[in-house]
């Protein structure tokens, strides 16, 4: 069962109103999303006697919604309703609920406040207040994350949101199997930011789950992380005969020339018709006086509902600001008696229809209505209730802070530290965002402008957490125009950088984060460090000249004036950490050596999860591969532990890319896929175009031309290639290859020849010269080895250092193809010579087989064979069909028979990405439940994947799984 919380939410473990025992009548259960029992539901759900026709002109949104929840529920969906506010969104979103439980669906729902926005998990606790039993039933550390989350329980140390997304995913598919589900989300405009990304991460993954999510918001753009490719159905405004078609539903239709007044001033929007029908039924003379003096739409609205208020006692005026300023779960605690001793006061407001109170409590009629009675009121009256609630629930410290914040108008430091403490509790809790939001109105409430700079900082950090970059600009700037500490100046702008990274404007980020480094390395030695080693990411990123030697001039001031400690001093390996990656980034190869040197004196020894990332990608771009896989495994396997169930984009990406270079290409594309997957919700643009391109590269090396160009373009499209250098030199390799595999080899070479300026100098430092094999290969069968032999040199030229043994190979193949034929096989064997480039299967396997070619052209055909043989025993294995093809015919050339007997087929072939990803696990004897907390799927989804791949792969039970991919990890 879930426990009380000792502080924090309170607990909603009350019945509806339909269930309620004798010896508590009246309490609600939350998320129950009816007309009469939720006391949550908006009252526009409510509408009075003859407005039933706010439905009028939604015919085909009706329908949309009836074949939403009608059918067959065997998959999960999701629809974004949005329009103006007065829409009819959340009459729709309650028609819908009725036409869900008609058909047998239970219904879950939250709706959006505005005094919860800033609470972290509140619409998430809203949501699923029903169905928490359930959560006794997840894996204990998801329990634990999400009844930590939502208050309920004591939360992990530092509760992760993918443990919490996971757990709210596993909750709602084990609630479905016995009864398909229905979750309501109205007004997500003001569903705090925590919850949000949650609903929209589990929304991604609702494929295979007997689970519908149906959520509105204000406007015309979906609420952050739901603008994704979502189905949307978008509220446009009553055409004149619908908008009629209303007005004669209303008790009191106007007539003529109030009537077209009506018309036009609504302009199609229901709750507006509605409304000022009945101020020009109550008040004729309204007409004439807005027939003088035409008002904007929402300020027609607002006039026509503050008209209305004026009406109202003073008593019933006042009661009205008490409850418009609880909004929601405060109410009834904080009322301070309203309800029960002011009930009588409130009945002028409830027969204007502007408020409905019942045994469920008070209900406004719109959003809208509690917005004019809160902001038609002074400041001096809303204070005094924000008071009288803050009084009323000393239980709830975070709900307290906010409305003391609320109820002051200049700085309060009492106020600020209140604010400031419940902002810990949000980060505790994995709420980033409040957390943020929070330490924003702290700072805002700060007397001392360094208290208010300090508290900005704080909040920008935690917006960095949050992944919002605007947002970590927007406080920055903030706090950089409050403050004259140097230091607090300094932490700023190192965030400033970083959101500028975020935003794609690299080179601002640089030039802010490397002036952060050198104006910090005189005092703030570890902020100089980690803002270096933030610009040495972005110098990598862009991969140009000017930016590796800028950073390269700090680093060596740096270590002058604060060396970092020896590998053999450095406890966690943090501070080494650092700078190896900044040399990796910055001087792969002219430091190649020594680095390579002590990245293997350092393995092995104990390293905090930072050390672990900076050091194993280090590794990658150093090309000790082996290294680095292992390093990433054990870093992703840290934040994929019980308990935290997380992963990195940037970790995923790498790895993709390793996979790749090791001839684990099922595995890389797993890994982009689960890279895209993370990337969407969270916006990390450089991520989702680094997963296109590791896609497109594989893809590419399959001959999917069409595919690989599509993937490739879309991650160009997604960043500026002038600033990415990264990104542009991968797609462009893709691109080109992919023409290559197409025979289209004049569009090979022009597209291969972009890796490097006319100069010779390099898109990229690192990535640019990994095709330098390809650009020859292209080069030759496009007619133009002359010039690729000079481009080729030219680009050699500007190599920075001594290539690793991978680019040492890679270029002897280069210098190969382009060769005179008789000169041609020296470069080959000597490249076969050296043994570590069999660390690269793919690239080893070309090697040998354009060596296989030549040593065939020179008559040599016993020596090519076992060149030829095992080129194409990895061209099988990677599923590189051209190239086995090639493979096959210089065989067939030197006298061996290939049959189709012979070609050893791959078992998981017909699978996706994914579906291999799972079929591994499962072989390996993981359950689908320990295989969704793996991928971040729940066991359903798991189990539908499994089930359709069963067929594909010959077989009708897990248990065979290990009979037919055994080894197939190689």
């Amino acid at each position: 069962m879930v426990q009380a919380p000792s502080a924090g939410y309170r607990t909603h473990d009350c019945t509806s109103a339909g269930e309620a025992s004798a010896a508590t009548p009246g309490r609600c259960r939350p998320g129950s999303f009816t007309r009469k029992e939720n006391w949550y539901s908006k009252e526009v759900l409510h509408q009075p006697p003859g407005s039933a026709g706010a439905v009028a002109g939604r015919e085909t949104e009706l329908a949309r919604l009836a074949s939403l929840v009608h059918a067959p529920a065997d998959h999960g969906r999701v629809l974004v309703v949005l329009g103006d506010a007065g829409m009819g969104k959340s009459t729709l979103l309650a028609t819908g609920a009725d036409q869900a439980r008609s058909a047998g669906m239970q219904v879950l729902s939250a709706i959006g406040r505005e005094s919860e926005a800033s609470l972290a998990f509140a619409g998430l606790h809203q949501l699923l207040a029903p169905v928490l039993d359930a959560a006794a039933g997840l894996p204990q550390h998801q329990a634990q994350a999400l009844l930590g989350a939502l208050g309920l329980a004591a939360a992990p140390a530092a509760a992760d949101r993918l443990v919490i997304g996971i757990a709210v995913l596993s909750l709602l598919s084990d609630v479905s199997e016995s009864t398909p589900v229905l979750a309501v989300i109205d007004d997500a405009q003001w569903i705090d930011r925590s919850s949000l990304d949650v609903l929209a991460f589990v929304s991604t993954r609702l494929d295979a789950e007997r689970v519908v999510l149906l959520l509105s918001a204000e406007g015309h753009a979906p609420p952050p992380g739901f603008d994704r490719g979502f189905a949307e159905l978008r509220l446009e405004p009553l055409s004149g005969p619908d908008a009629g078609a209303l007005l004669d539903r209303q008790p009191r239709p106007p007539r003529g020339r109030a009537r077209s007044q009506v018309i036009t001033q609504a302009a199609g929007n229901p709750m507006a018709l509605i409304e000022l029908a009945r101020v020009m039924a109550e008040d004729p003379a309204a007409s004439r006086r807005w027939a003088a003096e035409p008002l904007p739409p929402s300020d027609r609205l607002t006039a026509a509902i503050t008209a209305r208020l004026d009406a109202l006692p003073e008593s019933a005026r006042t009661a009205l600001l008490v409850a418009a300023v609880a909004d929601g779960p405060d109410l009834r605690a904080a009322a301070g008696g309203v309800l029960e001793r002011d009930a009588e006061a409130l009945a002028p407001a409830e027969r204007l229809g502007l408020v409905t109170i019942d045994k469920t409590g008070l209900r406004f009629g719109h959003p809208l209505i509690r917005s004019a009675v809160y902001h038609s009121a002074p400041f001096s009256l809303r204070s005094a209730a924000h008071r009288r609630l803050a009084a009323a629930i000393t239980d709830q410290p975070d709900r307290r802070a906010w409305h003391l914040a609320a109820a002051v108008l200049h700085p309060d430091e009492s106020v600020a530290s209140l604010l400031e403490a419940t902002a810990g509790q949000a980060q505790r809790r994995g709420g980033t965002a409040a957390a943020a939001l929070t330490m924003e109105r702290a700072a805002e409430l700060s007397p001392d402008p360094e208290d208010q700079a300090r508290r900005l900082v704080s909040a920008a950090s935690a917006a960095v957490t949050a992944g919002q970059g605007d947002w970590v600009q927007d406080l920055a700037a903030r706090a950089l125009m409050v403050t004259s500490d140097p230091e607090l100046r300094l932490r700023a702008r190192g965030k400033e950088g970083w959101a500028l990274a975020y935003a794609g404007r690299r080179s601002a980020a640089f030039a802010t984060l490397i002036s952060v480094a050198q104006e910090a390395a005189e005092d703030l030695p570890a902020l100089a460090w980690e803002a270096l080693a933030d610009a040495a990411t972005v110098a990598y990123q862009a991969g140009t000249h000017d930016s590796r030697q800028a950073v390269r001039l700090v680093l060596r001031r740096l270590e002058n004036r604060d060396p970092p400690p020896h590998p053999d001093h450095d406890a966690q390996g943090s501070a080494y950490a650092r700078r190896l990656w900044i040399l990796a980034c910055t001087d792969p190869y002219g430091s190649g050596r020594e680095l390579v040197t002590s990245l293997r004196r350092i393995v092995g020894r104990p390293m905090d999860e930072a050390a672990l990332w900076r050091i194993g990608s280090a590794a990658w771009l150093l090309d000790e591969s082996a290294i680095a896989v292992r390093l990433l495994q054990d870093a992703m396997a840290r934040i994929q532990a019980p308990g935290r169930q997380g992963a990195s984009g940037g970790g995923l990406t790498a790895l993709g890319w390793l996979y790749i270079d090791t001839g684990r290409w099922d595995e890389a594309l797993e890994a982009a896929a689960e890279a895209a997957d993370m990337a969407e919700p969270t916006r990390m643009g450089t991520v989702a175009a680094a997963a296109d391109v590791i896609t497109a590269t594989v893809l590419s090396m399959r001959a999917d031309a069409d595919a690989a160009r599509m993937h490739a373009e879309r991650a160009l499209a997604g960043v500026d290639p002038a600033e990415s250098g990264l990104i542009a030199a991968r797609a462009c390799r893709a691109l080109g290859v992919a023409a290559l595999a197409e025979g289209r080899h004049l569009r090979a070479y022009n597209q291969l020849g972009r890796l490097f300026s006319d100069e010779g100098e390099p898109v990229h430092n690192i990535f640019s010269y990994l095709g330098v094999a390809d650009f020859a290969a292209a080069a030759v069968r496009a007619d133009r080895r002359d010039e690729g032999r000079d481009a080729l040199d030219r680009a050699l030229g500007r190599l920075d250092g001594t290539a690793s043994p991978r680019l040492k190979q890679l270029i002897a193949r280069a210098r190969g193809i382009l060769a005179d034929p008789a000169d041609a096989g020296a470069h080959f064997a000597a490249a076969l010579d050296d043994a570590a480039g069999d660390r690269w299967p793919y690239e080893r396997a070309q090697l040998r087989l354009d060596y296989g070619e030549w040593l065939r052209r020179q008559r040599r055909i016993n020596e090519a064979k076992p060149e030829l043989v095992a080129a194409l025993e990895t061209f099988r294995r990677l599923a590189a069909a051209s190239w086995a093809e090639r493979a096959e015919a210089e065989l067939r050339a030197s006298g061996m028979a290939i049959t189709s007997a012979q070609r050893r087929s791959d078992p998981l072939a017909e699978l996706t990405p994914q579906q291999r990803q799972i079929v591994r696990l499962a072989r390996d004897g993981l359950t689908n439940r320990e295989i969704g907390e793996r991928l971040l799927l729940s066991p359903r989804t798991v189990s539908s994947h499994l089930y359709r791949s069963f067929p594909k792969l010959g077989i009708s039970d897990r248990h065979q799984l290990r009979d037919v991919i055994a080894g197939d990890d190689s």
